[in-house]
């Protein structure tokens, strides 16, 4: 498999935790989105969203936003699993990943930011509040959703803690006072010292910078 991903990009990242936590192996095709990679012609052929990551599989399919990509993963390879058996503990697992995934992220993405700084004549430090502001919602409420031991639901990590972590680092990246949110730091902290998630980390990656 080859996986077209941005060592920053935290929809990549999610993939790429995924990934390590089925012990999958692939190859890394670096898309840089600062450099505008992402809009050139030969990737739009990959991802007509022109977005990262993008998976391309052993038969030439490409498989795209990463969510989808995860779940794909989890029904093809179920060891381990990535959502708990129970079916209550199931949504309270998928609502902290929609929130991530549907409310925090795309308010902060690249697209989004680039819009209020290039169209809107935003400054940085406007955008970067309105980035911050958003995190800090979604936390304020995730906070209260999970119960870390160690991990978001318990003792082994789920998709919750898949979509989780490259946020926190996010929210670090936009100075999101972290003190606010212990569970979610403690959690954090537990998947950090987990090996799948130390390989996937934006530092570890090949195109790191």
């Amino acid at each position: 498999m080859q996986l077209y991903s941005y060592f920053r990009s935290s929809a990549s990242y999610r993939v790429r935790i995924a990934l390590a936590l089925k012990g999958l192996a692939y190859e890394t095709v670096p898309v840089h989105l600062v450099k505008g990679e992402h809009l050139d012609e030969r990737f739009a052929a990959v991802n007509p969203q022109a977005r990262v990551p993008a998976l391309e599989l052993d038969d030439g399919e490409v498989l795209i936003q990463s969510l989808a990509i995860i779940e794909w993963l989890d029904e093809n390879h179920p060891a381990p699993p990535l959502l708990p058996a129970d079916l209550r503990e199931r949504v309270r697992v998928r609502a902290v990943t929609h929130i991530i995934a549907m409310d925090v992220h795309p308010l902060g993405n690249t697209g989004p930011r680039n819009y209020l700084l290039k169209q809107l004549n935003l400054d940085l430090e406007t955008v970067d509040g309105w980035t911050r502001h958003w995190i800090e919602k979604g936390f304020a409420a995730i906070e209260r959703m999970i119960s870390p031991a160690p991990y978001c639901f318990g003792a082994q990590p789920t998709l919750a803690d898949i979509f989780l972590v490259p946020q926190v680092f996010n929210a670090r990246r936009y100075k999101v006072d972290m003190a606010k949110f212990p569970k979610i730091a403690a959690a954090d902290a537990a998947c950090q010292k987990h090996p799948a998630f130390a390989a996937a980390a934006p530092a570890a990656q090949p195109d790191a910078e």
